[in-house]
């Protein structure tokens, strides 16, 4: 089997961004690493360089959306940052419905006895991780390198 390229998500909170990596095959994604926000400029910057460094092509943001789907301000600020990140990194930048996905990632992460009380770092990776594993099953025509 050829290696796909690389997409990142994005878990992205007013405190934290959890990003999330895909496996070499594209088939499923595995949290990477959480960013204390500082700035919109040095979290765009951090993006940048993570996704620099591992050679990715897409960028997959959670979209914050209500529980009716509409979009509120939570929402707006995600897509404000992800058209910040698709100009400094010249990478598509697609948003998924990330509709419970840190209770999903606290659940997953419980079920695995890890406390997550105090472990948002880790929830953030997780949330991150599964909003990158609902967009790879979806098994859309994903850009290549």
């Amino acid at each position: 089997m050829s290696e796909k390229p690389r997409y990142i998500g994005l878990d992205i909170g007013d405190k934290r961004i959890g990003v999330a990596i895909s496996d070499p095959l594209g088939y499923t994604a595995a949290g990477l690493e959480t960013i204390t926000r500082i700035n919109t400029d040095k979290d765009v910057r951090l993006v940048q360089e993570i996704a620099a460094r591992h050679g990715a092509v897409l960028l997959v943001l959670g979209l914050p959306l209500n529980m009716d789907g509409t979009s509120g301000p939570q929402a707006e600020k995600v897509k404000s940052f992800g058209r910040k990140l698709a100009r400094a990194t010249e990478l598509p930048v697609i948003y998924e419905d990330e509709r419970l996905s840190t209770i999903s990632a606290i659940r997953t992460l419980t079920l695995q006895g890890v406390k997550t009380g105090k472990n948002r770092e880790l929830v953030d990776r997780q949330a991150a991780a599964i909003i990158l594993q609902r967009f790879l099953d979806r098994g859309e025509d994903l850009p290549s390198a």
